[in-house]
């Protein structure tokens, strides 16, 4: 459940008599995601959502995930875009939590990943990617590979509760990793930018076989833009079984070059930052696993899913099949 901060209808008609985007006719939570509390507001003036941004969202990054997504907006991504109130302001408060209204985008995101909707997710990706070439401001990745040594000792405790061995298994991967990181133990940085760090199928929505939005930019921040299809091959290209499909990894690289070709360089960084990326992932999902008490609004995530797809990425490492490059 994603509506964590009850509003009621009186503080929710003061909110929205500061905007001019007509009177409200209904509203309702949104079921979904884990990080904040969500709605869909239907008012005379078409359809919205209302965020109110809860514990985990540090208030002073709001500014910049919100000029964020306004900028690319203003770019032509299809991208939720904040709505400002009478003041030109879009960040305020509601019901004790920073909130903001953004526009709504139709479409449904794929309950089942299939080939088809890789190519368009690399594509709208890489239209991402150039879109954000000009917004200057920068926000560093809190959860790159400086923070991975910190989340292991945070789980180190608890961890092998999870899966006998997993602590050591994570020490060697951050071992292997870490000096091979692009920008890192004299490796050449790759091309750098906004990138949105988070492209999971629930933050795709689909509309007629294309995507139709992009949602959720609450992890973007600036950093190596081949990592951010790392994070897509990791998310949409292993299948329920847990096997890698290749078909979808050609079709999201294909899809993703049709509008940015990479380097040379960047193509050869792909099995370490995709290593990375599943590290990452496992380790916030094994953090939550361990340190979330019972009661607490985060949802818990399996970390061994995780753990799968870095033994898989460590054999392409170490000269297995590569990701249909």
């Amino acid at each position: 459940m994603a509506v964590y901060t009850d509003v009621s209808d009186g503080a929710l008609r003061a909110f929205l008599s500061e905007y001019d985007i007509g009177d409200l006719t209904a509203f309702r939570g949104i079921a979904e995601g884990v990080e904040n509390s969500n709605f869909v507001l239907r008012t005379t003036g078409g359809d919205f959502i209302l965020t109110l941004y809860e514990r985990r969202v540090d208030p002073g990054d709001l500014p910049w995930f919100l000029g964020l997504m306004g900028y690319l907006s203003d770019q032509g991504l299809s991208c939720p875009r904040p709505v400002p109130a009478r003041d030109g302001v879009a960040l305020r408060m509601l019901a004790g939590r920073p909130a903001a209204v953004t526009t709504f985008l139709s479409g449904v995101w794929p309950r089942q990943v299939l080939p088809e909707h890789c190519a368009p997710v690399g594509a709208a990706l890489a239209s991402l990617h150039v879109a954000g070439r000009g917004y200057d401001a920068v926000r560093p990745n809190a959860l790159g590979p400086a923070a991975w040594s910190a989340l292991a000792t945070a789980c180190r405790a608890d961890g092998d509760s999870v899966q006998p061995g997993l602590m050591g298994e994570l020490d060697a991967a951050l071992a292997g990793i870490l000096p091979a990181w692009p920008g890192h133990g004299g490796h050449a940085d790759l091309p750098r930018g906004q990138i949105h760090a988070d492209l999971f199928p629930d933050n795709v929505f689909f509309l007629d076989g294309e995507v139709s939005g992009i949602i959720d930019f609450y992890f973007a921040c600036t950093d190596i833009l081949a990592y951010d299809i790392a994070i897509c091959l990791n998310a949409w290209c292993f299948d329920a079984d847990g096997s890698f499909d290749i078909a979808k990894s050609r079709a999201l690289i294909a899809g993703y070059e049709s509008v940015r070709p990479l380097s040379p360089a960047e193509r050869q960084s792909l099995p370490v930052l995709a290593s990375g990326a599943a590290l990452r992932f496992l380790l916030t999902r094994l953090y939550d696993w361990v340190n979330t008490p019972a009661g607490a609004m985060v949802t818990r995530k399996d970390p061994l899913e995780y753990l799968r797809r870095l033994r898989f990425h460590r054999a392409v490492r170490e000269g297995g099949a590569a990701y249909g490059l």
